[in-house]
């Protein structure tokens, strides 16, 4: 039972790594995509002739970053707010009752 736990154990924390490289990269995207959208949105505006600050400050500049942000949020409370919620052991003894509920199963 305990290179069980151990195992069990790897398997989680693999799984928490890749939810958050998944995160960071969805991140990164996000910084970078949005930011490439602004400057060109910005250029554009500037070029039709308003001012930097004018540009800068159009609504139209921040809706992606808004509507997407939504999103980056939600991804990160999926990955960082779930123990907020149900506590850090959550997890752990949802794992175990279903293990058990496995091993009844088989066992019949």
């Amino acid at each position: 039972m305990k290179t069980q736990d151990t195992n069990l154990k790897l398997i989680k924390a693999k799984n928490k790594v890749e939810k958050l490289k998944r995160f960071y990269t969805h991140l990164t995207v996000y910084v970078v995509i949005n930011t490439v959208i602004s400057v060109v949105k910005i250029s554009n505006n500037m070029n039709n002739g308003d001012s930097f600050e004018t540009a800068f400050f159009e609504f139209e500049t921040f809706i992606v970053w808004m509507v997407w942000g939504i999103a980056i949020g939600l991804h990160a409370f999926s990955v960082f707010g779930i123990n907020l919620i149900f506590g850090e052991d959550w997890e752990e003894r949802k794992i175990e009752e279903l293990m058990k509920k496995d091993l009844e199963t088989f066992r019949k």
